[in-house]
Order: structure tokens, then sequence, then C-alpha cells
């Protein structure tokens, strides 16, 4: 079987695995390609310049292009209706908004198009889209949130006429406007036309032959993919979509808990969270800046109160700093503040010392540790430990200790599995990029079970033993008696 476009994409996306975040122009062409995006309900005029300027041959390729922008829209009566504004001297209205309602339809109207071969009015072409092309007559809808309103201009040189003023008039109305130029255009009469940021609403090309490599930006600019089908969410469990967005729930059994995200089939237990954050001078300044980040990411997504999680920061390099133990910050606004005023230590990377740290201070009572609850450590490294990790590791596993690692640039992925609890898979992570540990901490799930008290456990066995054991003695007497009534009765017949 030849393998189609959307395989290779969604198999290049497969290759970056579990724990790292393929780029987003990545995702959005296999979204595309794979028809996983629709365009949002959109009313979109092209007006596009057949002046003198622009030789027969050119305009086709105008034409193809707009041809392959439309291919890729969600072409419809409630989806995306488009229209087209022809312009030279005078303006023409080639295609209402109401006029075609399938994109062959439309593709066809388009290839029927002529050039006008006169002059440039532009601002006459824009004051014509304003006043008609976006009229409800022709076919526009009534002006809402849910419906946008995009005007996309294509002009090859400096207009004969004003274009700043009718330009604004047409942004005030709610008109976002794209301005295309071609060769010897004007390129302050664009930006002049153009929505902010002007950055994502220019485009320059050398010549109409290459005109078509806008194709895709417009065809992404007008994508909304699902984000459930994509992959790009952070639901525990169950993503359900919406256009553009989701939303998260859970399988029968487990509870969706207070971020929205991630499910639980445990009540929100008390749990002791100690962070453990190699600050070593790899790491460097700015990329500590996004450590810290993302440790305040997950402490968004903790139920941080007097009774529930309590967090504790612990800095390594080549020795071991405690920032601020366990109980001392109940609020998350303090804790992220405490977080945000973390100083960078550099340094080396201890990352053993710092687990013996840990075990043997961090969850000890003198600091903030409470007797009976859930304790949890989540270590961040950004390379290989410079001392023995295997005997702080299993120690702090041997204790009971919920371990999660996460690696960041030259971690050493058998360390961070050595640290992690089983299964290793839920509880380590990693990823090449600082910039991406966003995702990891949407995918970090920190749920603690309350284990069975084993003195009720106890007390439970034992009273199930004493039942059985009153139903035995009940068994035998109720045999006893039968026997006797037998007995009785011979002797009465």
């Amino acid at each position: 079987m030849t393998p189609t476009l959307p395989m290779i994409l969604l198999l290049l996306l497969g290759l970056f695995g579990a724990q790292a975040t393929p780029p987003a122009d990545l995702r959005m062409a296999a979204a595309m390609a794979a028809g996983l995006c629709k365009t949002r309900p959109t009313d979109i005029v092209f007006i596009v310049d057949s002046s003198r300027s622009v030789r027969p041959s050119e305009f086709e390729q105008v034409k193809v292009f707009l041809a392959k922008v439309i291919e890729g829209l969600d072409v419809g009566l409630n989806a995306t209706r488009v229209g087209v504004v022809n312009y030279a001297s005078r303006v023409k209205n080639e295609v209402s908004l109401k006029t075609h309602r399938s994109k062959a339809g439309l593709i066809k109207a388009v290839t029927k198009i002529e050039p006008l071969s006169t002059g440039t009015m532009t601002g006459l072409a824009i004051q014509f889209a304003l006043n008609v092309g976006f009229s409800e007559s022709e076919g526009a809808r009534v002006k809402s949130r849910d419906i946008n309103k995009v005007a996309i201009i294509v002009t090859d040189g400096r207009p004969q006429d004003n274009v700043k003023e009718v330009a604004q008039r047409a942004r005030d109305a709610g008109i976002e406007i794209f301005a295309i130029g071609v060769g010897r255009v004007d390129m302050s009469t664009l930006r002049q036309m153009a929505s902010h940021p002007l950055d994502d609403h220019v485009d320059y090309v050398e010549s109409y032959s290459v005109i078509e490599k806008l194709t895709k930006k417009f065809q992404e600019a007008f994508c909304v993919s699902d984000l459930c089908a994509t992959g790009d969410h952070d639901c525990g469990q169950v993503c359900i979509s919406s256009p553009g967005s989701y939303k998260c729930a859970c399988k029968d059994g487990f509870t969706l808990m207070a971020d929205g995200r991630s499910c639980s089939a445990c009540s929100n237990s008390a749990t002791d969270v100690v962070f453990l954050i190699d600050g070593s001078k790899s790491v460097r300044p700015e990329n500590f800046e996004l450590v810290k980040k993302w440790i305040n990411q997950i402490i968004d997504k903790l139920d941080v109160s007097e009774s529930k999680a309590h967090v504790g920061l612990v800095q390594y390099s080549s020795s071991v700093r405690q920032e601020f133990p366990l109980g001392r910050h109940n609020n998350k606004k303090d804790l992220k503040d405490a977080v945000k005023k973390m100083a960078y230590m550099e340094r080396g990377t201890m990352t053993g010392q710092a687990l013996r740290y840990l075990t043997d201070n961090s969850f000890g009572a003198g600091q903030g540790a409470r007797p009976g609850v859930a304790k949890v450590g989540i270590v961040f490294t950004d390379g290989r430990s410079q001392d023995y990790i295997g005997d702080a590791a299993k120690k702090a596993k041997e204790h009971g200790f919920k371990m999660y690692a996460v690696g960041v640039g030259n971690a050493v992925e058998g360390e961070l599995k050595e640290i992690a609890s089983e299964p290793t898979g839920e509880h380590y992570f990693y990823t090449a990029d600082f910039k991406a540990m966003t995702q990891i901490a949407k995918k970090l799930q920190i749920n603690i079970c309350q284990e069975d008290d084993p003195c009720e456990c106890d007390t439970l066995v034992k009273f199930q033993k004493k039942v059985e054991d009153a139903l035995q003695a009940l068994t035998k007497k109720l045999e006893s008696m039968s026997k006797r009534l037998a007995l009785l009765e011979n002797k009465i017949v």
C-alpha cells in the first residue's frame, strides 16, 4: 500500500512519542492533511488587483492561488462563505458571498474571472467591499462573535487613491485585513491597509509565479483543528471536542479533579509534595526561570491547603539547599511567590546527594512532613549526575515515597528510570527542550489513593471471624435441637 500524506504526517507525529511534543506547524499540517480541522464560520472576500501591470498569465496564477486557498476551506451556508471583488480603475463584484455553497461551484466561478486591465484604485475597491461585498444583501452574515469577517487584498502596485482611511473604516467595522504584495508593490501601502499585528497580516512575494507558496499560510490561518484528535490537549482520560477548543471528562468510576483535566478514582487526600530541583550551571539562568514557571504550573494543579497538599522546595548543585519546607506556605499565591524568589545556585550536579537529603530530611517531621500522609518527590535534572544515585533512589522508594523524575536536554534516561517509581512509564518524563516543559506539567498527574488503615482492616477481620464462629455455634445448636425433636416425636408415636 502506498503511504498517503496524512499517513506520513501522522507517523512523524508518532515518532515524537508520549514524552515530547511535536512542533505546532507539524501538528497543524497533520491535522489538515488528515481532515482533522475545519474552518471556523467566516465571511471571506478576496479583493484582487487586475490592473494593467498584471499580465494575463500572472492573473491566471492569482486565480490558481485563490482556488487552492478555497480548496482548504470548509465552504457552506453555515461554515465559510467566499466572495471575490475584482478591481482596476473600476470595481466589479465577481462572486457574492451568497452565490455559491460548494467548493466546486466557487472554484469554477473563479476560473472564469477576467482582468479589467486599467488603473489601480485600491481604496475604491476596499470601500466597495465594505459597502457591497460585506453587505447582508450580498450574503454577509450579521456581525457576531461567532462569525469572522476577512478581506484578503492581492496587489502588485502603488494605488492611485488613498487607502489609509478607508482601510481603517473597514477594520473598525470588524473586518480583518490581510495584504499581499507582489513584485514592485508599495510596502508602506500594504502596512496602511493590513490589520495588526502586521507580521501576521502583511505578506510579500517576488513575483506572481511564487504566490502559491502563501496557500499553506492562509489554509492554516482559517483552520480550527480538532484538538482531541490531534492530541494537542492535556486531558487525563477523555477529551471532548468543540470548535477550536475542548473539555475534559473521566471514565466511569473516576471523578474530574478541580484542575478540570485530571481524573481520580480516589478522594483528594492529604499529600506532602517536595520538589528537588537541579540548579547546576548547565541549566543556565534563562532556563532556570522556565523551570520555576514549570513548578508553578504543577502547583496550580494541586489542592493546596492546611489539610490537603503541602509543598516543599529543595534546590541542589554541588551542594543541597532547602528553599522552604513543607507546610510553610499553605496557599497557592504564597507558594508561587516563594518559587519565583528562588535564586539560581549554578555549579555541579550531585543528584545522589540531593536524593539522600530528600529521604533523610525533607520528609522528616522536623521539616513539616505529616505522619500517615502520602509523600511525593518530584526530581528535575538536565544532566548526568556527578555522584552515584542508585542507593539513594532505592531508599526513597523503600520508604514508600512516590517518585517522579523529569529530565531535560542531557538528562540520562537510565538515571531518570532509576529514580522513578513503578510503573516507570507513568513516573518519568523527558524532553529535549526547556520550552517544552509546559507539556510535561500538563501530563504529570499526582493522584494519591488513601491506603486502608491496617488497624481498621484487622478490626474488620476479627469481627468477621467472630460472626463466623457464632454462626457455626448456632448451627451446631440447631442440629442438636433437631435431633432432640426427632427423638421426642418417636416417643410420642
